[in-house]
């Protein structure tokens, strides 16, 4: 009797969550001999402004310039001996100039790699048109400039499998969706149709828990201490079916951990709705997702759904909006948190004034932070009498003169004012342009998709299915019932949960996941959005929404107007919200007496 044929396995390694992710994730992954699929996430919203400052100095560069010179240069040689394919975003602004960096190594190694190149993304040509439809950014409705750094909209994983289909080796994408590097080849992979939702929700799922890298094998887990061997964390390899379920592990013999509840902390980073997470392929609803440890170092992932997709892509835009100059000083002794908020003044109040003499204008933003003082904490802080701090200033303006007459007012302090004063050895800061991000729509019929392989550009058409993003469900959580004559104890939040944060803009959301399940209705209790929001007030202009995941039994929060702009357009130390979800976990809990020993207090 002929045995059944073994199930296909496609084995994708994830081995980038940013540009400027390790060096050792390539070799890793490559060498472990676990990977088919070697992908690579370079293309956060804060990377877009920084390729565009490049490519707008030299024409040539705005790529991620690491995954050539380091990523690509440690590994040809063994991914063309084993088969394994590539796919990355690190085109960034200039996918074209990526691939001709990279074809150069390939054609000195003598290897038979074909790249492919997915185009269309760059949109900043319509601009003029746009503007002058009266289109707005998505999230201040204020109207689009007239001139952009950039503009790219942020395309899916069509191209690719179509790439992979005519035979490409490595694909290179200028703006995708994160999670498309990975869904793109599983549809290449399984052959799944454009229309198949459930499968492209699941696979979108699989890419999204493995494009931030470490992020899904133990990095930033809450309860860090757990985490072993941090020096040789594992990167994440996704083993992925053609239902759509996968099971997350790493490499044999790194540190770091694969756990049910390290993957649902990253299940929930970044997204808003888990009913209604929109990606250009699908709308994906994540809330009846299950992850299921099935062994060490082993996650089950199941139960994504899909809808159809909208008819329109997000764009990410860049403009330049002045620039900016931060500068610190440390200072140590008693009192030194009022020393550095005295010396800030004092180097404000001095510049402003030579400002006006020279002519200038005052100042567009400043901000002051004392670190050490715990300036993230604002009124929670229990640092106010530190002993040693740093203190930072930032300034923009509209003229580069101008910032550059107050970094020249940083090191002074160092013999003028407060006794302590150090730190300012490292010269005067530097004037940086201020690249500011924004977003909006365009309609899919307006982006000409596309990808060129061998010197043949093969137009993709790009599927309209009219979905509409649903109305967030009403949550359905069981109510949380009290014993009125059982006493209470107070406890942080992180004696009773996991969490992390991530950001999208100006929006910070921060998922909540019960250590356990039956927690939940307290939690959902106990964190309404008006209790986070004040918890949360010095940092949170705008409102706060929250979700419910009865799959992982987890509630998701969405922080608007929470980072000060977001991504380069903040002054905050911590523009993208990481700190989030640990402010949060300190936050005060009254449980019943039975939970709080059942929490170990």
């Amino acid at each position: 009797m002929t045995p059944p044929p073994a199930e296909k396995i496609v084995r994708i390694g994830g081995a980038s969550g940013f540009w400027g992710d390790s060096m050792v994730a390539s070799p890793q992954l490559v060498r472990s001999g676990q990977i088919d699929y070697l992908v690579f996430d370079y293309l956060a919203e804060t990377t877009m402004a920084i390729l565009a400052a490049a490519r707008a100095k030299r024409p040539e560069l705005g790529y991620a310039t690491d995954f050539v010179d380091i990523a690509m240069r440690s590994v040809l040689p063994e991914i063309a001996a084993a088969g394994i394919k590539v796919v990355s975003n690190a085109g960034g602004i200039n996918p074209h100039g990526c691939a001709q960096a990279l074809a150069k190594l390939v054609a000195a190694a003598g290897l038979p790699l074909r790249i492919a190149v997915v185009e269309g993304d760059d949109v900043s040509a319509q601009l003029r048109d746009l503007c002058a439809a009266g289109q707005r950014d998505m999230f201040t409705a204020e109207p689009l400039p007239e001139r952009v750094l950039s503009a790219n909209a942020y395309l899916g994983a069509l191209p690719i499998a179509r790439a992979l289909d005519a035979g490409a080796d490595i694909v290179i994408t200028g703006r995708c969706v994160d999670s498309a590097v990975t869904l793109g080849s599983l549809m290449h992979e399984f052959g799944w149709a454009s229309d198949d939702f459930d499968r492209l929700a699941a696979g979108s799922l699989a890419g999204h828990i493995i494009e931030c890298g470490c992020q899904a094998t133990g990095g930033l887990f809450t309860d860090w201490q757990s985490v072993p061997d941090w020096a040789t964390i594992g990167y994440p390899i996704a083993l992925c079916r053609a239902d759509g379920s996968f099971t997350l592990t790493k490499p044999e013999g790194t540190g770091g951990l694969v756990t049910r509840a390290a993957v649902a902390e990253q299940l929930l980073y970044e997204i808003g709705d888990p009913g209604a997470y929109v990606l250009p392929d699908v709308i994906c609803d994540f809330r009846h997702v299950e992850i299921e440890q099935a062994g060490e170092h082993r996650v089950r992932v199941s139960g994504a759904r899909g809808l159809p997709p909208t008819d329109a892509y997000k764009v990410s835009a860049t403009t330049m909006q002045g620039f900016r100059a931060a500068g610190t000083l440390v200072i140590v002794g008693i009192d030194a948190v009022q020393k550095a908020e005295r010396t800030a003044a004092a180097i404000l109040e001095r510049t402003r004034t030579l400002l006006a003499e020279g002519g200038f204008a005052d100042f567009s933003a400043t901000h002051v932070e004392v670190l050490g003082a715990e300036a993230s904490y604002g009124p929670h802080s229990r640092a106010r009498g530190a002993r040693e701090v740093m203190m930072r200033v930032v300034a923009d303006h509209a003229d580069r003169r101008a910032l550059e007459l107050f970094a020249r007012e940083i090191a002074p302090a160092g013999t003028s004012w407060s006794p302590g004063t150090t730190g300012a050895g490292g010269g005067r800061p530097g004037v940086s342009p201020l690249v500011r991000p924004l977003a909006f729509m365009i309609n899919k019929h307006a982006v000409d998709t596309a990808f060129t392989l061998a010197d043949h550009r093969h137009p993709v058409a790009m599927p309209l299915y009219g979905g509409v993003v649903p109305r967030p469900a009403e949550a359905a959580v069981p109510a949380f019932v009290a014993n009125t004559q059982e006493a209470t104890q107070t406890l942080p939040l992180i004696r009773l949960a996991w969490a992390r944060s991530g950001d999208k803009g100006n929006v910070s959301n921060v998922g909540v996941v019960a250590r356990r399940p039956e927690w939940l209705p307290l939690l959902w209790d106990r964190l309404t959005p008006e209790r986070v929001k004040a918890h949360l007030a010095h940092l949170v202009a705008g409102g706060v929404e929250r979700y419910y995941l009865p799959g992982i039994a987890a509630i998701n929060f969405m922080l608007y107007e929470a980072l000060d702009g977001g991504g380069p357009a903040s002054h905050r130390l911590d523009p993208l919200g990481k700190g989030m979800a640990q402010l949060l976990l300190d936050m005060p809990i009254d449980v019943p007496l039975t939970i709080a020993s059942e929490a170990g207090a």
